[in-house]
């Protein structure tokens, strides 16, 4: 082999000056410091170093700050290969210092650094950090007092883990630690392991390490104040965008939410966020509530929010920021679908904590997605879910964010962050409660107004046309009257129960005048003996039922008459029915009232229209929208004390009758009708097994809830009960309805623009027997099929029932055999035309050439 001059290594050097540096750092300087170490020091503060050696060793940690400014993490490594070289230690090792969910911990970010090492060799990634919180191993330590520590054998320290070292096979016998500062804020912790060619660290290697960790404190404050500087001008950018947003919306939470989140998501450094809506019912309707009481449905036994209610998340919107942006609702969502499978939200929901997860997936508690959650291939690593709470510290929903765009696990400053976006989400829904509440103050309003326009109380007037005290006891003032004398002259003037058939199903208002049937309603309340067992004063009665009777507006069914027909079924099914034996005196007076109020104010039009019509009880009721403000306006009558006709029951009894009018009044919904017959069939067939008639009472009045089912159903069949009565009767009442719906398809037709349905539409008035078969079928059937199997005394109206059915489907048949012949005629005369025009178009000859006129002629 030929020899190499020295003019070509040199010449070699100058033109690899990398390689120069890089044989020099490994080489030569490690040769000069050993040699050096040996022979004391040189003049320069970095021991085996002199002043020349020293100055270039400063530049060059200069050189790596500017040139490895974005890149903290490379620029640490530089300097902690060199801080191994000088303190001849054998690796190096750098651990972050952070916070997540409010708990201090160290995080590895450089591991085993030497000389020689490569930086991707070092560097942790985010899933494969080791984390120690401050209470498990001496870098922990180092960090919570803030302080250097040199621990000579590491098996003497009491607060040494040996954890690393089972988990890589190094054994480490000494170490030099210390922490890297902000003001009074840890940053980091770096670590020297094993000194090599000694048993320790000595004073001189503390100060060297104090000394060059000063390059390394500027690396990390530099990063550090850069990322502070981040974090702060995006929580501004979030606060005012959010709080822009907010303020265009405030009549819908789901838009106000979505406007908010959607705009701020450039600033939340995620790759993925999505947001659970929560459920804000705190009681549950009453008809909700049978089927548990019953027995037929378990009880809810899942997780509660702090304020009580069932954790049910309504909607789930997912926000998907990697890759293609992407929007997804989910409205009603499973319990398994991959946003709530883990349990998280429903965690963060029921106890209101911030969660911070690292390396979710591996998490033993929670159960998270191991794979891709969908066709993206999108996998979850980090997570940090937090709730979203209102002004009355209620969660309204959970805030869950997936996977920082760094790949980092999300740190302190993004629960900060995130949490100032949901404290200001949740605060902000004082503006949509302020708005809705505004909204049902005037929709209140214009209703009260509506209502006092178009009805007053009885007066004084009105009243001596029923209670004639004047005539007959000759006093000019009510009040004067004894209360005994008032009620002997009404109950003079009330007709016969037997004569006017109060009695009886069959019952028929239409021979009676609508001031007649104030005076049966009269009657019927001191029938069930409740006027003088409760002290109804009879003024205060008489009020209230011409009252009631004024409340009815002038329409074409749902007017008093209607109301009073009601009523009257209610009292023939208590009493000719035998169905009082189940309910108390207070019950029935309660059940007989709220019959004669069931409809009160009705305009003619059904909850669907007022819906469509956007009216202002739409606006104000969500559900069984008419019968709520029946109900409404039931109870205002009796917030007046001259209408009060239960002002002299206690407290208690009060609220019993308000209840059983909720009961009553809303059940007449035939929308709830279908929840609660599968109920009332099972009481049936229960009583149905039973062999006294006293086993069947005590089955039924033990449980109230057995009695609201029944009550329930019993208001169904007096509001229907019209479909039972004589086909004489029958037949003109079901004009009268159909007359009604014709009128509301009108409105629908010209003021809504819409087509109404058949059974709204006049121009179908002939199908109406067609439909009442159907609808006898469909609803009427059941309801009092199942009464005259619980009370035989019910069956004249299923009688009533099948023999109605009887005539409305003969004129059914009539229709569908007239509208045949109809067919058929078209049919003859479409294929007679289509002939004729066959034979013109295939003849020809002479004929064609006359003229049709002159044929005609």
């Amino acid at each position: 082999m030929n020899e190499i001059s020295q003019e070509a290594v040199e010449k070699y050097l100058e033109d690899n000056p990398r390689f120069a540096k890089e044989y020099f750092d490994k080489k030569l300087r490690m040769e000069a410091s050993e040699r050096r170490a040996v022979q004391g020091p040189a003049g320069g503060s970095f021991p085996g170093l002199s002043p020349e050696e020293e100055a270039t060793l400063y530049l060059e940690l200069l050189q790596a700050v500017r040139e490895e400014a974005g890149s903290p993490e490379t620029a640490a490594h530089r300097a902690l290969q060199r801080l191994a070289q000088l303190l001849q230690a054998d690796r190096c090792s750098l651990f972050l210092y952070r916070s997540r969910n409010g708990t201090p911990e160290v995080a590895s970010k450089l591991l085993d650094v030497t000389p020689a090492s490569k930086f991707e060799d070092n560097l942790v990634v985010p899933d494969r950090e080791v984390v120690f919180p401050l209470d498990v191993g001496i870098v922990s330590w180092v960090a919570h007092t803030k302080k250097t520590l040199n621990v000579p054998d590491v098996k003497k320290n009491s607060h040494f883990s040996d954890f690393m070292d089972k988990q890589t096979g190094y054994v480490t016998e000494n170490l030099l630690a210390t922490p890297i500062m902000m003001g009074k804020e840890v940053l980091a912790v770096v670590m020297a392991v094993n000194k090599i060619n000694a048993s320790e660290f000595s004073k001189q290697d503390e100060e060297v390490f104090s000394k060059y960790l000063t390059f390394v404190s500027v690396i990390l404050k530099l990063h550090h104040t850069n990322y502070l500087y981040s974090v702060e001008s995006r929580k501004s950018q979030i606060l005012m965008w959010s709080a822009n947003k907010v303020f265009e919306e405030l009549t819908d939470v789901e838009r106000q939410f979505h406007k908010a989140l959607y705009t701020v998501r450039a600033y939340l450094n995620c790759e993925r966020y999505s947001v659970g809506l929560l459920d804000m019912t705190k009681e549950k309707e009453f008809y909700d509530e049978w089927p548990i009481k019953l027995g037929e449905v378990e009880p809810y036994k899942g997780p509660k929010t702090p304020d009580g209610r069932e954790i049910i998340f309504y909607k789930i919107i997912d926000y998907i920021l990697h890759g293609k942006e992407e929007i997804k609702v989910i409205p009603t969502p499973p319990a398994d679908h991959w946003t709530l499978v883990s349990g998280l939200p429903t965690y963060v929901a029921e106890n209101g904590f911030i969660c911070n997860m690292l390396n979710a997936p591996a998490d033993e508690y929670f159960t998270f997605q191991q794979g891709p959650v969908d066709e993206t291939g999108w996998v979850i690593k980090n997570v940090l879910s937090l709730p979203i709470v209102n002004k009355k510290e209620d969660i309204v929903g959970v805030a869950t964010f997936y996977n920082r765009k760094d790949g980092k696990p999300f740190d302190e400053y993004d629960e900060h962050i995130t949490e100032t976006l949901t404290q200001f989400l949740g605060w902000s829904l004082l503006n949509t409660d302020t708005y809705e509440k505004m909204n049902k103050l005037e929709n209140r309003k214009n209703i009260a107004q509506e209502m006092l326009m178009n009805q007053m109380k009885a007066s004084s007037d009105e009243i001596k046309s029923i209670l004639k005290f004047k005539e007959k006891l000759n006093v000019d003032v009510i009040e004067d009257c004894e209360e005994k004398q008032l009620v002997t002259i009404l109950k003079e003037d009330l007709p016969d129960p037997k004569a006017a058939e109060l009695y009886e199903f069959h019952f028929s208002d239409f021979p009676i005048t609508e001031h007649g049937l104030i005076q049966c309603g009269l009657r019927l309340f001191f029938e069930i003996n409740v006027v003088e067992k409760f002290k109804v004063p009879v003024e205060v009665l008489t009020r209230w039922m011409y009252t009631v009777r004024k409340g009815y507006r002038s329409i074409t069914y749902h007017n008093w008459r209607h109301g009073f027909n009601v009523g009257q079924t209610m009292f023939t099914l208590l009493t000719t029915g035998s169905l009082k034996k189940y309910y108390t005196d207070l019950e029935a007076f309660a059940m007989l009232a709220a019959a004669f109020c069931h409809d009160i104010d009705h305009r003619g039009t059904n909850n669907l229209y007022q819906m469509k019509s956007a009216s202002p009880l739409a606006k104000l009721h969500g559900s069984s929208i008419l019968e709520r403000h029946h109900l409404e306006y039931s109870k205002t009558l009796l917030q007046d004390e001259s209408l009060n006709i239960f002002q002299n029951l206690n407290k208690r009894q009060f609220e019993t009758v308000i209840h059983l009018f909720e009961v009553a009044i809303i059940a007449t919904d035939l929308a709830l009708y279908f929840k609660k017959r599968t109920m009332f069939q099972k009481i049936v067939d229960a009583c149905e097994k039973m062999e006294t008639e006293q086993e069947a009472i005590k089955y039924v009045t033990t449980d109230p809830t057995k009695k609201e089912v029944i009550m329930a159903m019993m208001m169904t069949a007096c509001d229907l009960s019209a479909i039972t009565k004589p086909w004489e009767v029958q037949s003109q009442v079901a004009l009268l309805v159909a007359s009604e719906f014709w009128e509301q398809g009108d409105l629908e037709r010209t003021v809504l623009q819409q087509q109404p349905i058949p059974m709204m539409d006049r121009n179908k008035k002939d199908e109406l027997p067609k439909l009442q078969v159907g609808f006898i079928d469909f609803v009427c059937t059941f309801v009092y099929k199942e009464f005259s199997r619980f009370h035989k005394e019910v069956t004249p109206m299923l009688n009533g029932l099948q023999n109605n059915r009887v005539e409305w489907k003969s004129l059914a048949d009539e229709y569908d055999a007239k509208m045949k012949v109809i067919e058929e005629e078209v049919k003859k005369q479409e294929d007679g035309d289509t002939i004729e025009k066959a034979a013109e178009d295939s003849g020809g000859g002479v004929d064609d050439k006359k003229s049709k006129t002159c044929l005609m002629l």
